[in-house]
């Protein structure tokens, strides 16, 4: 590769770029799994009175079913009523039986992460005093077993077609278009089409077992089938197998007509194909980019088009990648592919490693959120073996381009010496011209004499060959003739095919080059196996927020063991920006003066400020109240008030009124033991 920069600083600049880019990049396609943030009531806490409902909120939306939040009593007995309903934002609540029995309960949950991801969990609270359950809170398996195994090979046999698919029909169009004839480059990219048409359907059957029960034999469950394709994630594979249906009309001419064309010809129809091409890979890398990780989180409008640069410049590479290997082991020896063609990869494979950089180091900002993650987090640490593999995968590819640039100058040698050899047989040629007059009346008469020659020489010939042929047809008609022909052509091609081996490995420097591609496109699959687990791991960030807001839990669980109250209450006044959740404090929650904090959030959990917020006391059992108090206004929603006075304990009832507007408002209240 002809360039000012020497071929040692290129290689370290080139592994310098990568692994900083995959140091960062992770698998490409992750922002986060939902992870549990809070909960009403609270992990481990203990309460007076009986909930009438539970409700949990997630770190992002999720996708529920009739099954995805259980309650069960001590004994493992459900006591959830109805179905999960979305109440605000990210949080989801399931109504319980009234009157439940004092004992430690277990709320267990799964649910679908906005980024396609099942999700679960569990934990307890108690009614009135622990006591022993027979229900285990472990997290639950969600997304593994057998049907787990099943969907993560179909992600990866996914992942796999569309690298090999989309590379190697771009390092045809871009950088060996005579490979379009070649059979075994027709085959790789045909079987990466097959691979990933074959993936989308297995992983469209298993979806709907793969989020719910797990069990093998819901793979064909009718209901299940359906319910996928009414999601995001079951609309993207749809969407997945309508492209690839344009993908194999774009292969038929790839292979058909642009193979027949004339090079002249092939110039105009490569830009044609190239745009359609490009239109339809673009396609197919946003259905994974609109169903998965990039589609929530941080900046989604942004992280969708850099995941679907992410996708493509990894199947170009290694795609490519591929494409070459078998160019160098499977062309056969009078099309073998040129030094022009592997310059020419080369220079795509450096620019798709620049695009991997710039878009991993945005994904890294959604993805890790600090150093301490790579060390602390499960998928910190298997990323860490994502970056030794990406940094030997580039260690080899620098010994590759050694092997490239002795094949140019190799090349260049040869072409030199053929432009040398052709200018001195331009010179014999004009000395034999000079002295030709002079020899005109012998060469005619050694002419006659050689034609005479060559004339009772063919005759000899001829005769022998009719006997020859009348030999071998008698052998033919011979008992056993066809078998022998059969033997023989099968012996002539094994010597073809051995004579084709010989010719590729005569040459040292393409020898080399294979060995070096082959040791490339092993480290890929590795890579590419991990970066399938990368996929399917919890992100960096969002193991830390979740450890985070367990944390929290057991502070505000321990808070409220202590005597503090808190309470979560969702409101909706019916008008424009009329929906919104409170959070109500109270300490020490007991009788005499206590202090009330207020805070007023929008459901994406942002504060805001309403015209007015006021609240009620009430212990209906006493017929004591309403005790109105009215909050002052502190910061952007955030109101406080000291001194309350509760005069006895009891099972009161707080209520809390919102106005909006200057005619939106609503009244939420709750019921808390105080004192």
């Amino acid at each position: 590769m002809t360039t000012t920069i020497t071929p040692r600083v290129r290689n370290l600049v080139l592994l310098f770029l990568a692994v900083t880019g995959m140091l960062f990049a992770g698998a490409g396609t992750a922002s986060a799994h939902a992870a549990l943030t809070g909960s009403d009531p609270s992990s481990g806490v203990v309460v007076d009175k009986a909930p009438t409902q539970i409700s949990l909120t997630f770190s992002e939306k999720v996708s529920t079913n009739d099954d995805s939040l259980r309650v069960l009593d001590p004994k493992g007995k459900r006591v959830d009523v109805g179905k999960p309903s979305n109440i605000s934002g990210t949080t989801y609540a399931i109504q319980v039986r009234s009157g439940l029995a004092d004992g430690t309960y277990t709320v267990a949950w799964q649910v679908v992460s906005a980024d396609s991801h099942p999700v679960a969990g569990a934990f307890t609270f108690s009614v009135g005093a622990p006591s022993k359950t027979t229900v285990s809170v472990s997290d639950q398996d969600v997304g593994g077993g057998l049907v787990g195994g099943l969907y993560g090979f179909g992600r990866y046999m996914s992942y796999a077609g569309f690298i090999v698919m989309v590379g190697g029909a771009a390092f045809v169009l871009a950088c060996w278009q005579r490979g379009a004839g070649v059979r075994a480059l027709q085959r790789l990219v045909v079987s990466g089409w097959v691979s990933l048409t074959a993936a989308t359907l297995w992983l469209l059957l298993l979806r709907g077992s793969y989020t719910t029960t797990g069990k093998l034999g819901d793979i064909f469950d009718l209901n299940l089938v359906g319910q996928v394709l009414q999601t995001k994630t079951g609309a993207a594979l749809v969407s997945r197998l309508l492209l690839l249906a344009a993908a194999a009309l774009f292969i038929a001419v790839l292979f058909g007509t642009y193979d027949k064309r004339e090079d002249e010809e092939k110039r105009d129809l490569t830009f044609g194909l190239a745009i359609g091409g490009g239109v339809v890979a673009a396609g197919l890398a946003a259905s994974w980019a609109l169903a998965e990780h990039a589609s929530t989180g941080l900046q989604p409008g942004i992280a969708m088009p850099v995941d679907v640069v992410h996708l493509l410049a990894v199947a170009i590479w290694l795609g490519g990648l591929s494409a070459l290997l078998v160019a160098l082991y499977r062309a056969p020896a009078d099309n073998q592919v040129g030094r022009t063609a592997v310059q020419n990869f080369s220079r795509i494979a450096f620019g798709s490693v620049l695009a991997l950089v710039a878009t991993g180091i945005y994904q890294s900002w959604r993805q890790l959120g600090s150093w301490s993650a790579f060390t602390d987090t499960g998928y910190g640490q298997l990323l860490l073996v994502k970056i030794g593999l990406v940094a030997l995968l580039v260690g080899i590819a620098s010994i590759s381009r050694r092997w490239t640039g002795r094949l140019a100058d190799t090349g260049e040698k040869k072409e030199r010496e053929k432009r040398e050899k052709k200018g001195e047989r331009e010179k014999e040629k004009a000395h034999a011209s000079a002295s030709s007059k002079t020899a005109d009346s012998s060469a005619t008469t050694s002419a006659e004499a050689d034609s005479a020659l060559a004339a009772s020489s063919s005759s000899s010939s001829s005769s022998s060959s009719s006997s020859s042929s009348s030999s071998q047809g008698g052998d033919s008609k011979a008992p056993g003739g066809s078998k022998r022909a059969a033997q023989l052509a099968r012996q002539q091609a094994a010597v073809d095919s051995t004579r084709q081996k010989r010719l590729r490995d005569a040459d040292p420097i393409r020898f080399g080059l294979r060995r070096s591609v082959l040791a490339e496109a092993a480290v890929a699959v590795a890579v590419l196996a991990v970066t399938t687990a990368l996929t399917t791991t919890e992100p960096g960030r969002t193991e830390e927020d979740a450890k985070a807001a367990k944390a929290s839990s057991s502070s505000a669980a321990s808070s409220s063991s202590a005597g503090a109250l808190t309470l979560d209450m969702s409101f909706d006044t019916g008008g424009t920006d009329g929906k919104g959740v409170i959070r109500l404090d109270l300490d020490p929650a007991r009788v005499g003066g206590n202090e009330m904090h207020i805070y007023v959030q929008r459901p994406n959990g942002r504060a805001f400020d309403v015209p007015e917020v006021k609240v009620a006391f009430t212990l209906a059992a006493k017929k004591i109240g309403p005790l109105p108090v009215t909050p002052d206004h502190i910061t952007t929603g955030h109101w406080a008030a000291t001194g309350i006075q509760i005069p006895m304990a009891g099972d009161w009832k707080i209520s809390v009124t919102v106005r909006t507007s200057d005619i939106d408002q609503t009244t939420v209240d709750k019921n808390a033991q105080i004192g």
